[in-house]
């Protein structure tokens, strides 16, 4: 139905859309009330959505939900509401275009029923929310509120620890089934460390569990992980898998986001402190529109700054900011509600009750969020250090103020004295204003080959050649107001430019200059015959470079070593000023007095000025400096000054006087001393308050073709709870959209966070299809269980104890699941389930886990004893095989491999580029982080082998335990207590008689290899041989330790 029209036939039907003659061509409207139930949407049904349903669009045109019919297809909009004279829909099914009869095959409409459609039309296209989005708030059952049912009797009430294993027994003994025996201790103890903090348990750590017989010995366990640093680590890392974290921009050129830490920090602190879920989901999608958001609640917004950035040239940045919220908004559809909202971008969902207008109601909220910089705290340890010695150094600086002030009154009449004589230049200064002139009928030599060019300010240009050293020569006559106001002082102006390198002012690589000498002379005779050469008193600059220290004074000292320089203000203008011992005068206005000026560069190496101006200057220059704030005090009458100015003269005449300045100077060496604030800069979302754009439905996602004629208000789901504005008369935002998804009423956020929870700990979610909670979605295999837990996460459990009732608590949470006698259940496979439940969806036992990509690597060096403990901050550099970094744009990025602790920190502080990740990391199947990851998926494959076994990581690994269990450990006296020893780091149980055997032998096998081999033995060890032992016996060592890390339990969580 609808085919494409082409060429004339759609100009034609254009025009004729416009005439008002095609109205009496059509079947008159309906003029009974017309019902969409009764009569229209069978009719649609019938006739239309075979080639224009959820299951087929022909022409890009679906007339199975009204805001598609209205938004049209290829050729446009198919209805016009109101107007159905206007409307294609009608001419085509009227038959008034013979290329566009529809439908195209069986019997066309008759009058009557296209005459219900006009009706239909012309009176809005009233489509009842009932026909979808109600349906399926009534039916599906994730839509549905939260139903709390009463706990299911079970006959084996001793074996249920809690609430949740009521419902899970209930279903076992439904189908005649057992639950699996509880695990032994060694396998509880590393079950719970990897599930809680992603670490083993040492030796002494499970031995002390195994050996603790009162009844709450698991429960305390369970708390001393909970409060573990490390948990925030683990339970971050899952986090972070959803907000799609990357250190990287992503696309070609994949530059570094050096700042992007601070986020995960925030994240592992707020897990860490048990933030509650509801208020995590708050700041993290809106922390900037709170009330008097703290800087740390800015930092929050950063989940959604996780999105790629193009900083390819030529790109259209409005393309990628819509990219941006398209991510957003499907990511926060992911994450909370577990729906697959992307689906209704381009057209309203084929399967979920979604419209596409729906789909740009949540977009619209992000459409109006700005990508911003701001300045956070490195840590809350740091601060809390800095506050610590910012206090102390507080202290200080009063006590040192308190004696200041003490000397500052003894002193007062000095001070009074500074001020008489400061008043009295002030009213020099005014009486004989300074005036400054230039040199008259100027030119330019140098004794090198250059060119000066000048400039409409009066300054000059140097090009052409580019000596080592140079000496500019400046001659001219003075002005005729020379003659009645004698100069005082010469400026030398050394300006940047844009055509200088590094914007100068000076012509080397990075625009410094190094000016020698300046040598002034003046002479009646133009040839310079009676030349007299000026001496100078003082000079002053603007800024001196502090290495050598090149300084001003050093211009007149007669020394070619020495001279004034400006690094490493460079791109900058300077000046310096020199100061005449006598004042210079012409001896009537009609006297010709001949000057010259010299600037001598003698440094070498091309350190020569590339643009100046030299100025004479007249009138009254004090020797002593007044600054203009302190001119600004001095000018105020001294009963009309505030405390502030009375106490900014007082500190400035105390950096004059005798007396005071050996306490001025203590003060300024205490001032360089205060501790730096640690901060860093962050990568946030801030909500656009002028002009915010208005949001339309993108026809097919396309940022280029928005449908202008139909804006789009932000909202929420039909399917769900009403979304409502904070703010009466204003459209809602991020925070009303954050609030809506934490709302108690709405049942999809903690059904969907629960699920994720218990997937972490299980392995599979209650809902198996852990992103999609739509129809097309897996139903929950225990639904009451999941709802009992939903309502108990949320706080709205009126079967659960109200005394210890933690709404949104993720650490609660977790105690309730991992308490349970269902999650303590061996993972041995059950023979008797084989057949009947090969998924284990009944939950008769625990499953088993490969531990994620990052763990493997964390706990390989954990139990060599090499892992650093580190918690938080920027991101390390690994070691990484050879010609990854070079993958990057242009070879842009270099991986220096990190020193110390930081080469060994746990995985998920490996730096993460999106375009060339570790590939250790990625080999074990950890996400590209372009999208957001609800759920990892898992492989098998030889190359994770290859790389536990040779990559320099686990290399590094095997030697860290081999030389654990010979030299650093020394409680094992004897080669097979040192290998029970190791085997128990590995996996925490104690080594069967076999197991011991096999590996005794092993062990003995490989000394013997490398007695024979010595030459293998070497490179095996490296540099990090073990003091006082044998080559042979070392290397074997490393080999056995090889074979333990590489053991399929040891990266297998039972």
């Amino acid at each position: 139905m609808f085919p494409l029209l082409r060429g004339c036939q759609a100009l034609l039907l254009g025009a004729m859309l416009t005439c008002p003659a095609w109205g009496d061509e059509l079947p008159p409207a309906a003029t009974r009330p017309v019902d969409f139930t009764q009569d229209i949407q069978p009719l649609l049904q019938k006739r239309c959505w075979s080639c224009h349903g959820s299951e087929k669009q022909e022409s890009g045109l679906r007339l199975d939900r009204r805001e598609a019919l209205l938004l049209g297809g290829d050729q446009g909009p198919a209805v016009v509401s109101g107007k159905s004279a206007d409307s294609r829909l009608i001419h085509y099914v009227a038959g008034t275009d013979p290329d566009n009869i529809m439908p195209p095959e069986g019997t066309p409409l008759s009058k009557e029923e296209v005459g219900l459609l006009r009706a239909w039309i012309d009176g809005g296209c009233t489509w009842p929310a009932s026909t979808v989005a109600a349906d399926a708030k009534n039916t599906h059952w994730s839509y549905q509120p939260l139903h709390v049912a009463p706990l299911p009797e079970v006959r084996r009430r001793d074996w249920a620890a809690n609430a949740i294993d009521h419902f899970v027994l209930a279903e076992l003994e439904r189908r005649g089934v057992a639950p699996s025996p509880e695990a032994d201790r060694p396998t509880l103890i590393r079950r719970l460390s990897l599930d809680l903090t992603g670490l083993p348990p040492s030796v002494e750590e499970v031995d002390a569990f195994v050996n603790d017989l009162r009844p709450e010995a698991y429960a305390a366990l369970v708390d001393h992980l909970l409060d573990s640093p490390h948990f925030g680590e683990r339970w971050g890392r899952h986090w972070l898998d959803m907000a799609r974290y990357a250190d990287s921009d992503g696309y070609e050129k994949d530059n570094a986001r050096p700042d992007a830490y601070r986020w995960r920090d925030w994240v592992i602190d707020a897990i860490n402190a048990d933030m509650p879920f509801d208020q995590f989901t708050v700041e993290q999608l809106a922390g900037d529109l709170l009330p008097e958001a703290t800087p740390m609640q800015k930092l929050a917004t950063a989940f959604h700054r996780q999105t790629l950035t193009n900083t390819e040239g030529g790109t259209d940045q409005e393309q990628f900011r819509v990219e941006a919220c398209f991510d957003r908004t499907e990511t926060t559809g992911a994450v909370w509600l577990g729906l697959t909202v992307g689906c209704a971008r381009c057209h309203t969902h084929k399967y979920d009750a979604i419209t596409q207008r729906e789909y740009y109601q949540l977009f619209s909220f992000f459409n109006n969020g700005d990508e911003n910089t701001t300045v956070v705290p490195k840590s809350e340890r740091e601060i809390a250090e800095y506050e610590v010695a910012r206090a102390a150094y507080d202290r200080t600086t009063a006590s040192l103020l308190a004696d200041l002030r003490i000397e500052q009154e003894k002193h007062a009449p000095a001070f009074v004295a500074w001020e008489e004589k400061a008043q009295a230049i002030l009213a020099r200064m005014i009486a004989e204003p300074v005036q400054i002139s230039g040199i008259d009928e100027i030119q330019y030599t140098c004794d090198e080959t250059v060119t000066f060019t000048p400039q409409d300010d009066g300054s000059v240009l140097v090009e052409g050649e580019n000596p080592d050293r140079a000496t500019y020569t400046v001659t001219g006559q003075l002005p005729r107001s020379a003659a009645t106001a004698p100069i005082k002082s010469i400026r030398i102006h050394c300006l940047n430019d844009s055509r200088l390198p590094n914007k100068g002012p000076g012509r080397v690589g990075h625009g410094n200059f190094v000016l020698s000498e300046v040598v002034v002379e003046v002479a009646s005779a133009a040839d310079f015959s009676d030349a007299r050469r000026l001496t100078f008193s003082s000079a002053t600059a603007d800024f001196e470079q502090a290495d050598k220290p090149w300084l001003a004074k050093d211009v007149y000292d007669g020394k070619t070593d020495t001279g004034w320089a400006i690094g490493p203000k460079f791109g900058e203008s300077h000046d310096v000023m020199l100061y005449l011992t006598e004042p210079l005068t012409s001896p009537s206005a009609d006297t010709v007095t001949h000057i010259r000026v010299r600037l001598q560069q003698e440094y070498g190496q091309q350190h020569t000025i590339g643009r100046f101006r030299v100025a004479l200057r007249a009138g009254f220059e004090p020797d002593v400096k007044i600054p203009d704030a302190i001119k600004v005090v001095l000018e105020t009458p001294a009963e009309k000054r505030t405390d502030a100015q009375r106490q900014e003269l007082a500190d400035h005449i105390s950096r004059q006087e005798a007396a005071t300045k050996p306490l001025i100077a203590k003060l300024d060496a205490h001032y360089k001393n205060k501790p730096p604030k640690p901060e860093v800069k962050a990568r946030i979302l801030l909500q656009r308050m002028k002009e915010p754009r208005e949001t339309f439905i993108l026809r097919r996602g396309e940022f280029l073709e928005p449908v202008k004629e139909s804006p789009v208000a932000p909202g929420g789901l039909a399917t769900l709870p009403g979304l409502v504005s904070r703010q009466e008369g204003q459209p809602a935002d991020r925070l009303d959209l954050a609030r809506w998804l934490v709302s108690p009423d709405n049942p999809l956020p903690p059904r969907v966070t629960v699920n994720h929870v218990w997937r972490y700990l299980f392995g599979e979610g209650l809902v198996r299809s852990v992103a999609d909670f739509g129809i097309r979605g897996e139903r929950p295999s225990h639904p009451e269980l999941l709802d009992w837990l939903a309502a108990d996460f949320i706080g709205r459990n009126p079967a659960a104890d109200a005394a210890s009732r933690k709404p949104w608590s993720r650490k609660a949470l977790i105690r309730q699941i991992v308490l349970s006698a269902t999650y303590r259940q061996s993972s041995r496979h059950r023979p008797d389930l084989h057949e009947r439940d090969p998924q284990n969806v009944w939950l008769a036992r625990q499953n088993r886990l490969r531990v994620e990509g990052e763990i493997v690597r964390d706990i390989s060096l954990d139990v060599a004893g090499l892992l650093s403990g580190k918690v938080g901050g920027p991101s390390v550099f690994p070691p990484l095989p050879p010609g990854i970094a070079e993958l990057s744009y242009a070879g842009n990025f270099k991986w220096t491999v990190s020193p110390g602790e930081d080469r060994l920190r746990r995985g998920m502080y490996t730096f993460f580029k999106r375009t060339s990740p570790h590939p250790n990391l990625t080999t074990f199947d950890c996400p590209d982080a372009n999208l957001t990851c609800i759920e990892r998926q898992a492989s098998n494959t030889p190359l994770q082998a290859l790389v536990t076994l040779n990559n320099e990581t686990f290399a590094e690994a095997a030697r860290g335990l081999a030389k654990r269990l010979l030299y650093t450990e020394t409680a094992a006296t004897d080669d097979a207590a040192r290998l029970a020893r190791g085997f128990r780091l590995c996996v925490a149980r104690t080594p069967t008689a076999a197991e011991q055997t096999e590996l005794n032998r092993l062990l003995a096998d490989a000394v013997e290899w490398y007695r024979a081999h010595p030459d293998q033995a070497k490179p095996l060890i490296g540099t990090d041989a073990i003091p006082g032992v044998a080559p042979e016996t070392n290397a074997a060592w490393i080999a056995t330790a090889r074979i333990l890390l590489n053991l399929d339990e040891f990266i297998t969580r039972e």
